[in-house]
């Protein structure tokens, strides 16, 4: 099972997004509980972003929360996931 790294960028947003929508704190940490198993399940529509963003990667939380996060190598050469930012699509990209 990968690891989940979080980025100070991350605990900030993560913070304001739970108290502007604190209904959604639920279905965040199963989407992160998800990440952490298998990061390209279906249900979290991962996918490579390009532009000012290129080579990071992105997830939905429901149908307009974003998490964006990078894969980063651990000491025994497995990929962990470096959360990086969280928010609605127009916040973060």
């Amino acid at each position: 099972m990968r690891k989940l790294i979080w980025g100070k960028t991350f605990v900030k947003a993560f913070k304001r997004t739970i108290k502007k929508h604190p209904n959604l704190r639920g279905d965040i940490e199963e989407v992160l509980r998800v990440m952490m198993e298998n990061p390209f399940d279906p249900q979290l529509a991962t996918h490579k972003l390009k532009g000012n963003l290129a080579g990071t990667w992105t997830c939905s939380v429901g149908y307009n929360m974003r998490i964006i996060f990078d894969f980063i190598k651990n000491k025994q050469g497995e990929d962990d996931i470096f959360l990086l930012e969280i928010g609605v699509h127009d916040e973060v990209y």
